[in-house]
């Protein structure tokens, strides 16, 4: 069965579980880097805000030999649990005294998000931009979030440099920088020391969250220090929208060798929605600024 096959029996059989009081929904949703996914809905006439569950997994599950009807239960187990969370006054969103203390912001390409960033406010940073969410409190939606539309901004009569300056207040005390070394990071994951000798010191820089941690660039506090200790600029290397890769400018490979291997990871290693950038950052201690690498 075709995944278009697969859709069209997964909204009829809930249909039928779910009786004339509901409607069946299917979404097509744009993720970071303009990947669409399918998305299906559960909904009644009063509902303002309702969960969107994705499809393509469950799909491959179905491909894998799980029955429909498996699956039809747990699209409606999860409906009734995210519906749960979800039920909520969004009143409050109007108010933007309200609302400010959680705005926060994250970097998306540029390139790859044209046509979600016609519909939000954002600042262009090298070949990125900053846009802005909300972050929903943690005892309502654990790590569920409000992507902050145009719409939003002109209700609240703000601008994209305001919104800035608030996220910006914001991300040092609710999404503090995280910069350790891989080697840290690698024993803290595997119980295991790693040693190091000879090899270029490479370090993570994020947010304690460690979600959309790559932001962690724009506010650091710790990036300068790193370059002073190692007493060159610092190659920042765009991992993940999640987080950067920090190694000594010493110039003992050839900035196509680091090219190389962000293109490498980003192919093999990370979800298509979740990359950042094929590009290069360099952290000029003279300047003390964080510029791309064009050549």
């Amino acid at each position: 069965m075709g995944f278009q096959k697969f859709v069209e029996n997964i909204v009829d059989l809930l249909q039928e579980r779910m009786g004339a009081a509901y409607e069946i929904k299917v979404l097509r949703v744009t993720k970071n880097n303009d990947v669409e996914q399918t998305g299906i809905a559960i909904t009644r006439q009063e509902d303002s805000i309702f969960p969107t569950i994705y499809l393509e997994g469950l799909y491959q599950e179905y491909r894998e030999g799980e029955k429909l009807s498996v699956l039809v239960e747990r699209i409606i187990n999860c409906h009734e649990e995210q519906s749960m969370t979800l039920n909520l006054d969004m009143d409050f969103f109007r108010d933007y005294n309200r609302v400010k203390d959680r705005i926060f912001y994250k970097l998306v390409s540029f390139e790859k998000n044209k046509k979600f960033l016609r519909d939000v406010p954002h600042l262009r940073w090298h070949d990125l931009a900053i846009v802005f969410y909300y972050a929903m409190e943690a005892d309502v939606v654990e790590g569920g979030s409000i992507t902050i539309k145009r719409q939003h901004m002109l209700m609240w009569k703000q601008n994209a440099e305001s919104l800035y300056r608030t996220a910006r207040h914001n991300m040092k005390r609710g999404m503090p920088e995280l910069l350790v070394s891989m080697r840290e990071l690698i024993a803290e994951m595997t119980g295991v020391s790693v040693c190091g000798d000879g090899a270029t010191p490479m370090y993570v820089l994020t947010n304690k969250e460690k979600c959309f941690g790559a932001s962690a660039m724009l506010y650091s506090e710790k990036i300068g220090p790193l370059a002073e200790r190692f007493g060159c600029d610092l190659l920042i290397l765009p991992s993940s929208i999640h987080e950067v890769l920090l190694i000594p400018d010493d110039h003992v490979r050839e900035y196509a060798f680091y090219r190389q291997m962000v293109e490498e990871v980003n192919r093999t290693q990370v979800e298509p929605e979740e990359v950042l950038s094929y590009g290069l950052y360099r952290y000029c201690r003279k300047n003390s600024e964080i510029e791309e690498i064009i050549s």
